[in-house]
C-alpha cells in the first residue's frame, strides 16, 4: 500500500498543486478536478499529455482517476448517455496517464438517513433497476482494461459490496470512504471488527478525510492505526489516497490540512504487514499504571520496525516516547518529528542523556547485542526485538554485562502477552492434554525479493539476520515450543534456499525429540503464494488435543478437543494483562518484578535454532542439546 492524494484537495490547478506535493516526498497522485480547470475526463489528448510529462518531471505517477461517473440517482437516458461520454473520457486518460484505477459510482445516490439508504443490499428489484443501467459501464470498462472501485459515498459499503458481488469481476473493489456513514453505521458503534474485516475484504483503495483523522476538526475519528494494518494485513497493493474535504469550520486552510492529514497517516503506517487481518484490527485492550505520572522514558534504536515500536509506546500508559535514533538521519528526522520527539542518527546523544532509562532496540539482528553492550556501559536498560542475536555467544555476552551491571535486558517476544499461548501453557502445566505425544508447527509466509532488498539487503544474511525463514520468522514458533514444553533432548533440521537470492534458507524443516518421546516437527516457509502470515499449530496428548490456525483459508480458529467434541473455548482462559513487550518491561522497571520475557527466553530460543542449524549445514542428523 502506498500514499497518495487528490490532486486537486488544496483548492489549486494541479499545475500549482503538484510541485507542492513533491515538495512533501509524495510520488502518487489521484486526479479528479481542477486540472486546466475541469474534470480529468475532459481533457484533450494534448492537455493529458501535458499532464503526463509533468508527473514526469517531478517523479510522480497517476495512481487513481478520481472520477464522478455515474454518481446520479437512476438518471434519464440523456444523463446517462452523458455519463457514457464521461467514460469514455477517462478511458482516454487511462490510456495517456498509464492509470487504470478508477473510482466509480452506480446511478444509486442517498443522503445519509434518506430513506432508500441500504435497500440496494436488501431489495433485488433495486438491484436489478441499478444493473439494468450501470451493466453497459462495466461491460466497457472490462473492454478498455479499467479497474474500478465503487465508492460509498450516497451508498452504505453493503450496498457496493452487492454491486460487487454481482458482477464479480476481478480486481474491482471498494473504494472505501471510512469515514463516510462511519457515525451511522450500526457496526461502527461497537469495535468495528465485523464492518473492518468486511470491507477490508472487498477494498482495493481507501480515502482518507480530515474529519476522521485530524484533532483540530470535531467529527467522529476513525481508528486509522487499525484501518491501516488492516490494509497492509491484507497483502493488497493499493492507494490510501488523501481526500481532505476541509470543513467550512476548520482552522486549518486546505493546504494546511491536507499537510496535516499526510503527516498523521505517516504517523500511524505500520513498518510492515501484520500477520492477519483480525489481529491487525483487533482493539488491543490498554491498562491505566500506576507510575503513569513518573513514566518511563525509552528511546527507539532502529526506526524499521522500530517506527511501529513508537505508534505502541505513544499509546502505552505509563511509557514516554523520549527519542528516536537510526544511523539514517534523515529516516531519524521524519520519525523524530512524526511523533514530535528529539531525533538523532547518534546514539551517544541519548546514551549521554541521564534522563533516558530504556534503549529499545530493533535494528538488523546481528546489531543486537553490540549495542545492547554499549547501552548497558552507558547505564541503560535495554529491551531487544526478536531474535536475541545471530548466535549464541553474542546472547551470552550480553547477558553477561547485564547481571554484572545489574541492568534489565529483555527480549519482546510478543506472543507472551497475548491470550493463546498464556492459555496453551496453563492447559500444559496442568496436565489437561495428559502425555504430550506430539506438536505439528506450520508457518508459511509471502515475501517477495524488494523485501530482502530493503534497507541494505541485511535480511536472509548470516551476519545480520542470523539465517533465513527459521531464524527471522520462525523464531516465534521456536519460542512458542519452548515456552510451552521447556528444552528438547535433541534436534535435526534441513534448509533450503527455493525461491529467492539470499544467503540463508527460505525455507526450512526441524524435528525435535523429548526425553519423554514427545516429537515436534516444524516448517517454515517465506516462498508462499498467497498474502498471509499463515499459522497452523497442532498438539495432541493421550487424553485431549489442540489446533491453532491464523491466516490462512480456515479463518482465525483455536479449537480444543475434550470428551469427543472440538470447542474454541480454552479449559483456563487467561485475561491478558500486557499491551506488549515496553508495557512488561516498564512496568516490571518500575515495579521491581520480574519481566514476562526475560533475556532467558532470548537465549534458549537462538541456542535451540542455532543447534538446528548446525545439523542443516552437517548432513542434518541429530544434534544433541
Amino acid at each position: 500500500m502506498y500514499i497518495s492524494v487528490f490532486s486537486d484537495e488544496m483548492g489549486l490547478d494541479f499545475k500549482e498543486a503538484l510541485p507542492i506535493y513533491a515538495s512533501w516526498g509524495l510520488k502518487h497522485v489521484d486526479f479528479r478536478a481542477l486540472i486546466n480547470g475541469k474534470g480529468i475526463h475532459a481533457q484533450t489528448n494534448e492537455e493529458l499529455k501535458e499532464i503526463k510529462a509533468m508527473l514526469d518531471e517531478y517523479g510522480m505517477k497517476a495512481t487513481v482517476l478520481q472520477s464522478s461517473l455515474c454518481k446520479v440517482h437512476l438518471p434519464d437516458e440523456a444523463r446517462v448517455k452523458a455519463e457514457m461520454e464521461k467514460l469514455e473520457g477517462l478511458i482516454r486518460a487511462s490510456e495517456i496517464l498509464d492509470c487504470n484505477m478508477v473510482r466509480s459510482f452506480n446511478f444509486w445516490q442517498h443522503k445519509e438517513g434518506e430513506p432508500g439508504l441500504g435497500d440496494l443490499a436488501m431489495r433485488p428489484d433495486e438491484l436489478e433497476r441499478v444493473m439494468e443501467m450501470f451493466t453497459p459501464f462495466v461491460n466497457r470498462a472490462r473492454e478498455a482494461g479499467l479497474i474500478f472501485g465503487i465508492e460509498n459515498c450516497g451508498q452504505t459499503p453493503d450496498e457496493v459490496i452487492a454491486i460487487l458481488e454481482a458482477y464479480k469481476v476481478p480486481g474491482w473493489g471498494l473504494a472505501w470512504d471510512v469515514a463516510n456513514m462511519f457515525e451511522i453505521l450500526p457496526e461502527a458503534q461497537g469495535d468495528c471488527i465485523e464492518y473492518f474485516t468486511k470491507a477490508l475484504k472487498y477494498a482495493n483503495m481507501v480515502h482518507v478525510k480530515a474529519r476522521s483523522i485530524l484533532p483540530e476538526i470535531d467529527n467522529k475519528k476513525v481508528p486509522w492505526d487499525r484501518v491501516l494494518r488492516g490494509v497492509a494485513a491484507t497483502g493488497k497493493d493499493m492507494p490510501i489516497s488523501i481526500e481532505t474535504h476541509n470543513p467550512p469550520t476548520s482552522p486549518l486552510t486546505k493546504e494546511e490540512a491536507t499537510k496535516k492529514v499526510y503527516d498523521e497517516i505517516k504517523k500511524v503506517w505500520p513498518a510492515s504487514a501484520p500477520p492477519n487481518v483480525m489481529e491487525a484490527i483487533a482493539v488491543k485492550p490498554k491498562f491505566e499504571r500506576p507510575y503513569k505520572d513518573n513514566p518511563v522514558n525509552m528511546v527507539v534504536v532502529g526506526l524499521g520496525m522500530g517506527k511501529n515500536r513508537c505508534a505502541q509506546i505513544v499509546d502505552t500508559s505509563g511509557i514516554k516516547l523520549y527519542g528516536v535514533c537510526d544511523i539514517n538521519e534523515a529516516r531519524a528526522k521524519e520519525i523524530g518529528e512524526q511523533f514530535g520527539v528529539p531525533y538523532s542518527a547518534d546514539i551517544n546523544v541519548f546514551l549521554n542523556d541521564p534522563a533516558v532509562e530504556v534503549m529499545y532496540i530493533v535494528t538488523p539482528t546481528g546489531l543486537h547485542c553490540s549495542i545492547a553492550e554499549q547501552c548497558m556501559n552507558a547505564g541503560k536498560h535495554v529491551l531487544v526485538t526478536k531474535p536475541m542475536d545471530v548466535c549464541v555467544e553474542n546472547c551470552d555476552r550480553a547477558i553477561a554485562l547485564a547481571k554484572e551491571k545489574g541492568l534489565m535486558l529483555g527480549v519482546d517476544y510478543d506472543l507472551h502477552y497475548r491470550g493463546p499461548l498464556t492459555e496453551l501453557k496453563k492447559a500444559v502445566d496442568e496436565g489437561w492434554f495428559g502425555k504430550i505425544l506430539a506438536v505439528n508447527v506450520e508457518l508459511n509466509i509471502k515475501r517477495t525479493p524488494a523485501y530482502f532488498k530493503q534497507n541494505g539487503g541485511w535480511r536472509g544474511t548470516w551476519a545480520l539476520d542470523g539465517g533465513g525463514a527459521m531464524s527471522n520468522q520462525g523464531i516465534h514458533e521456536i519460542d512458542r515450543v519452548l515456552t510451552i514444553l521447556g528444552q528438547p533432548k535433541r534436534v535435526r533440521a534441513s534448509i533450503a534456499t527455493q525461491t529467492f537470492d539470499i544467503e540463508a534458507e527460505d525455507f526450512g524443516s526441524a524435528e525435535w525429540e523429548y526425553e519423554n518421546g514427545c516429537r515436534v516437527r516444524f516448517m517454515v516457509s517465506t516462498s508462499y503464494v498467497a498474502s498471509s502470515w499463515y499459522t497452523r499449530i497442532e498438539l495432541h496428548g493421550t487424553d485431549r488435543a489442540y489446533l491453532l490456525c491464523q491466516g490462512g483459508p480456515e479463518g482465525n480458529h483455536i479449537y480444543w478437543f475434550d470428551d469427543n467434541k472440538w470447542s474454541e473455548e480454552a479449559p483456563y482462559p487467561v485475561a491478558r494483562e500486557w499491551q506488549q513487550g515496553s508495557d512488561n518491561f516498564a512496568y516490571c522497571l518500575r515495579m521491581g518484578t520480574k519481566p514476562v520475557v526475560g533475556f532467558e527466553n532470548g537465549r534458549n530460543a537462538r541456542y535451540v535454532l542455532d543447534k538446528m542449524y548446525e545439523s542443516a549445514k552437517n548432513g542434518e542428523g541429530w544434534i544433541e542439546i
